[in-house]
């Protein structure tokens, strides 16, 4: 039987080969002879001094050991392309802009068989969750947890086609391919030919549609094009730029924001861009001196209202949210905690054709309040038979906490789920649109969950009055309404949500769809006035004035 071998395979970019691919403090060895290279490869060599590991001191280990770490690079062309074959812990070496990032991926969706995969890698970006899913026995995509919706692929691992199988049994696609073939060293040449055809292949949209909605982007050089648009974006006070909480946060407890990194600022009721703006002027820094650097050391620091106790604190680098393109092309750009996300132009086109028709006008009163709580408190009073559910807890008993919704009332016979939330910011939203779906669903899941909010909805009132609010609960009659706080224009419908919260929307209304539960969302119209910034409350370990904070 013929030996397999393995290998980990980049392909390099148009403009890099092996006299520019290496970084320039590399510690590969080029001067080592090699007489079974593929012709015109090159070869670089680690090979590093024996080292005893730390354990061996450790316990006082009296036996000689030794550690040592080898490895090797070979480049070589195929197609007027140039690879690199890299064996042992050495691809840190190749400089991080000289490498296709999506090829191992790509040539991976191209070559195996869909019905026969075994591993995947998926991250959520709304959450920055991180998956792993390996099956015992191979399966199509049902079986791993890739919503194509709201995750982005990372690595798949799978069994190639049958057409591959003389070459290649096996594949795993990352930035890199890593395979198990029998190929000979002369017959290397031929199996990068066949690898870069795969990658200039489109197969994978038929086999795996819509399984690259959102992916991460990762090349170096794209990523300095794109911060160059937010630093453009930042210096000309660009509206489609927004300063978030990149975490979830309690509002209840009251948010306030100051912020950090040119002296200490002053202390704002709200998170607003204009905010920052009024930060930098006051301390004299020009935006357009504004770089990459500057944003990741400036912070945002959520504190009390004296801001004299600081809660949390983020770089403004983080913190920002932004949708741009690069040289007016169709591809969009999502920008959020730090990260780039290249979108499907073709996805958000369809979130915006599924999500508009579901915005529709409020008919809550506009947002002239303290916080969340008194809004709710002051909503409920303006209409006939509200009653206010904030805070309140329908779940069985030893449970965690589940609020059935803010405001309650009942519209058509229909007892409709007031929940609201204030701001756009993308922590918060997910939270809220998944408040919508958890409660129904509990209160048809656990009959005491209905119980409890029958008794909520019913307290204090006539029996009469009770019948009117109780009977359509009774009747499983539903309808969930998503009332986000914000003074922007309504009539931009989905395109005031950040790219992400656009997808928790959508995937919740499809989760209230398949429950046969009508839903909707709305602009609450926030109408408060902007407080002006207010002195912090110095702290004696802070730095004294004319320094950082």
């Amino acid at each position: 039987m013929t030996k397999t071998r393995s290998f980990s395979i980049y392909l390099l970019k148009n403009a890099f080969n092996a006299a520019n691919a290496l970084k320039d403090d590399t510690k590969l060895d080029a001067g080592v002879e090699a007489n079974g290279l593929p012709e015109g490869a090159t070869l670089h060599v680690l090979d590093n001094d024996p080292k005893t590991p730390w354990w061996a001191g450790y316990f006082g280990i009296q036996k000689p050991l030794n550690q040592v770490s080898k490895g090797a690079i070979i480049f070589l062309q195929a197609s007027e392309r140039s690879f690199a074959l890299c064996f042992g812990h050495v691809s840190h070496n190749l400089k991080d802009e000289s490498y296709e990032y999506d090829f191992g991926l790509r040539v991976t969706l191209n070559c195996v068989d869909p019905a026969k995969l075994r591993s995947t890698d998926i991250l959520e970006p709304g959450g920055a969750k991180r998956q792993r899913t390996q099956l015992p026995t191979a399966g199509d995509l049902t079986f791993f947890d890739v919503d194509s919706d709201s995750t982005i692929l990372k690595s798949l691992t799978g069994k190639v086609k049958d057409a591959h199988k003389d070459v290649f049994k096996n594949a795993t696609g990352s930035s890199n391919i890593r395979i198990s073939s029998a190929v000979d060293a002369a017959g290397l040449i031929g199996l990068c030919e066949k690898l870069l055809a795969l990658y200039e292949e489109e197969t994978f949209k038929t086999a795996f549609p819509d399984i690259q909605n959102i992916s991460p982007v990762r090349d170096p050089c794209t990523v300095t094009q794109l911060n160059a648009n937010l630093i453009a974006a930042l210096q000309a006070k660009d509206e489609a730029l927004a300063l978030t909480v990149p975490d979830m946060v309690d509002f209840g407890d009251g948010l306030w924001v100051s912020f950090a990194g040119a002296r200490e600022g002053k202390v704002y009721d709200d998170i607003f861009l204009d905010h920052y703006y009024d930060y930098l002027s006051e301390k004299g820094v020009d935006t357009n001196t504004l770089d990459i650097d500057t944003l990741k050391r400036h912070e945002m620091l959520l504190t009390n209202d004296d801001g004299s106790v600081i809660r949390e604190r983020h770089s403004i680098f983080k913190s920002l949210v932004f949708d741009t393109t690069l040289n007016g092309g169709a591809e969009s750009y999502h920008f959020c905690e730090g990260n780039w996300y290249l979108v499907d132009s073709g996805y958000v086109a369809r979130l915006k054709t599924f999500l508009d028709p579901l915005c529709q006008d409020t008919t809550l009163p506009d947002f002239n309040h303290a916080d969340e709580g008194a809004y709710n408190i002051a909503a409920t009073a303006a209409g006939v038979g509200r009653v206010c559910l904030d805070k309140t807890n329908i779940s069985p008993a030893g449970q965690k906490q589940v609020e059935p919704c803010d405001i309650y009332e009942v519209v058509d016979d229909r007892a409709v789920l007031h929940c609201v939330k204030i701001s756009t910011l993308s922590a918060q939203l997910s939270h809220l649109f998944n408040q919508g779906t958890n409660s129904v669903n509990l209160m048809r899941s656990e009959p005491i969950a209905l119980t409890n909010m029958q008794t909520l909805v019913g307290e204090g009132l006539s029996e009469a009055e009770k019948q009117t609010l109780v009977a359509p609960l009774a009747a499983d009659k539903f309808r969930v309404v998503f009332g986000i706080v914000t003074p922007k224009d309504k009539a931009s419908k989905s395109d005031n949500l950040p790219l992400f919260s656009r997808i928790s929307l959508m995937r919740s209304m499809k989760e209230l769809k398949r429950m046969g539960v009508a839903a909707e969302y709305c602009f609450i119209p926030d109408v408060s006035p902007k407080a002006e910034g207010k002195k912090r409350k110095r702290k004696k370990s802070e730095a004294p004035d004319g320094e950082e904070a």
